[in-house]
């Protein structure tokens, strides 16, 4: 079994902005599917906060739409895309949000 990061990219609301009942809605949402995934969850991660970004000559540069992340452990990268399946960063339907999914390297540590 081999570890996935999944690396979730696109224009969120932040969690601050939510209504209680949003709020509610959403976390129901990632329960259900954090239950289905059972215990393939490594690490159920968490949402990106403040950020920057910096260039290797020093210059800041604008940061992208990353929000988060979340590590699961499976076969290989088809079973770990199998997992994201019903995934809520993935319901709005129209293209804005995608799911990178990164296989973990052993560096034999």
């Amino acid at each position: 079994m081999s570890k996935f990061i999944y690396i979730y990219n696109g224009p969120a609301t932040p969690m601050d902005e939510f209504t209680k009942e949003q709020s509610a809605k959403e976390m129901a949402s990632w329960g259900a599917w954090m239950g289905k995934v059972g215990t393939a969850m490594v690490d159920g991660g968490a949402p990106f906060g403040a950020r920057t970004a910096i260039c290797d000559d020093g210059s800041s540069v604008a940061t992208g739409d990353l929000q988060g992340y979340t590590v699961v452990e499976a076969a290989n990268l088809d079973a770990a895309k199998a997992l994201a399946q019903g995934h809520p960063f993935l319901s709005e339907g129209k293209g804005r949000f995608s799911l990178e999914i990164f296989e973990l390297v052993d560096m034999g540590t």
